[in-house]
């Protein structure tokens, strides 16, 4: 077992180190450059974006899941346990120094984020529930390959709703565990992983609008009480921030990381546990982007990026902020969740302790739903049988269940192994179908300009090809056409 983790570990810092990363930056910047710097040009607008109002159908009922709730849907998987036991583990290999480089990752990841929400709009496939979609579906009506959607679609299920699921099963019955004073018994673990797993199915097999009900109320939920816990701790440090901040962009600089001490440790530490966090580019969070019942693709675009902020510049730096203004010794810190635990605790008591264990089941078990969300739409991109889909259902609860008595170590190997696979498949699909969306970004920008409501419609941006909704203004909109604008 040493052996294979060792070899899985090997590959994935080979594939993340000359592949990923070279890859994840120059399309980052290029995406940047080539739309105007979108994510910060556009920051208003993707607030703004989370109230839009839901298109109707001829009965007047919603097309599909709201932008908020398909926000809600991303933010569930994003923000899990890679924003508690990921910042920690980036602090205590790559130091104070990988926090800054998770910071530019979610900065330039926003506009890469942009470009594949956009397109899983664009490219969406409207089924009985709503709207599906997401890379699968992109590249093979974008790039006429569905032999790439397939593997991309298996590649998605294996690594998200399969291998990050069960960590966060595990990272829940680690953190009941650890709160038993003297050690817990031998069945609390599974215990707790068993009841995870019945609480997925009871959520599972309501379908997608279950899940966006059920993620609409915990993502609000678990944030205000994750920043507010944050915040007490920081208050009650008020005068090691500046140190803080000053450690963070001198040792991303100076290559002083805890392990390794290269200027590479820091930052290929910062990228890969930015965007396991962000997701940006990985190409998950389109699966939920795509599910939003909205008039014009760039509006899920934006308001997916603004997930990306949610995600890194509240949430992850929070959790750095808890770990650093503690100050601990990050020459023996245990990489996970173990430094914020001992900083939560050391400064508010056990009862904090207590309430991190409910955060973090809050944290997993929503990013539990979200991946599964995925999952099941690349499924049905396989295959329409229904009894593929109970397969995978019961697939994901089992993995579930058995999540709490795995080696974290090995799943976290081959969790970062094949999200950083699909990361780079999804990526250079991106490139060349990345005209497409600057092509709706000036459409979307001409018609604001005009004063109208942005609605997409396949005539609109002529030479696109494969798009299969968005037929005319009535069918995206549920309403009769606005006037129409002078066309830019």
């Amino acid at each position: 077992m040493d052996a294979l983790e060792s070899l899985i570990a090997e590959a994935t810092d080979s594939l993340w180190t000359w592949a990923v990363l070279p890859v994840v930056a120059v399309l980052g910047v290029y995406f940047t450059m080539r739309s105007g710097v979108v994510q910060i040009r556009m920051l208003p607008r993707m607030v703004k974006g989370l109230t839009d109002r839901t298109p109707t159908d001829a009965a007047g009922r919603p097309q599909s899941l709201s932008a908020f709730q398909a926000f809600t849907v991303s933010a569930a998987s994003r923000v899990g346990i890679g924003n508690i036991a990921g910042v920690g583990t980036a602090i205590a290999v790559g130091g104070p120094g990988a926090i800054a480089w998770m910071w530019l990752m979610a900065l330039v990841g926003a506009a890469t984020s942009f470009i594949e929400a956009t397109l899983a709009q664009l490219y969406k496939h409207r089924d009985a529930s709503g709207f599906r979609g997401g890379p699968a579906y992109y590249v093979e009506r974008g790039l006429r390959a569905r032999w790439l959607g397939i593997v991309l679609a298996v590649v998605l299920i294996l690594a998200a709703p399969f291998a990050v699921t069960m960590l966060q099963s595990f990272t829940i019955a680690e953190t009941v565990t650890d709160s038993f004073t003297g050690g817990a018994p031998g069945w609390v673990a599974p215990a707790v992983a068993v009841t995870v797993a019945a609480l997925t199915a009871g959520v599972v097999f309501g379908g997608a609008h279950r899940i966006a009900l059920v993620t609409e109320t915990l993502v609000p939920l678990m944030a205000l009480l994750y920043l507010g816990l944050g915040l007490v701790i920081v208050v009650l440090h008020v005068d090691a921030i500046g140190p803080v901040v000053s450690a963070i962009f001198e040792d991303a600089v100076s290559g002083q990381a805890v392990a390794g001490g290269a200027l590479g440790t820091v930052i290929l530490t910062g990228v890969q546990r930015g965007m396991f966090s962000n997701e940006a580019g990985f190409g998950t969070a389109p699966n939920a982007a795509a599910s939003a019942a909205t008039t014009h693709p760039v509006k899920q675009g934006l308001v997916q990026s603004l997930g990306v902020y949610f995600d890194t510049f509240l949430v992850c730096s929070i959790t750095a902020f808890i770990i650093l203004v503690t100050r601990p010794d990050l020459e023996t810190a245990e990489p996970g969740i173990a430094l914020t635990h001992d900083a939560v605790v050391g400064s508010l008591g056990g009862w904090a302790g207590a309430l991190l264990s409910v955060i973090v089941f809050l944290l997993a078990f929503s990013t539990i739903l979200g991946l599964y969300f995925y999952g099941e739409s690349n499924i049905e991109y396989i295959t329409p049988r229904r009894a593929a889909l109970n397969g995978y259902r019961l697939a994901v609860i089992a993995l579930v269940a058995i999540g709490g008595l795995v080696s974290a170590s090995l799943v976290w190997s081959l969790a970062d192994l094949l999200l950083g696979v699909l990361a780079l498949l999804n990526l250079l699909a991106l490139a060349p179908l990345s005209r497409h969306v600057f092509a709706l970004l000036k459409d979307f920008t001409s018609q604001e300009r005009a004063g109208r409501d942005p609605v997409y419609t396949r005539d609109r941006v002529p030479g696109i090809p494969g798009v299969e909704v968005w037929e005319d203004e009535r069918s995206v909109t549920g309403l009769p056409p606005q006037d129409e604008p002078a066309r830019g």
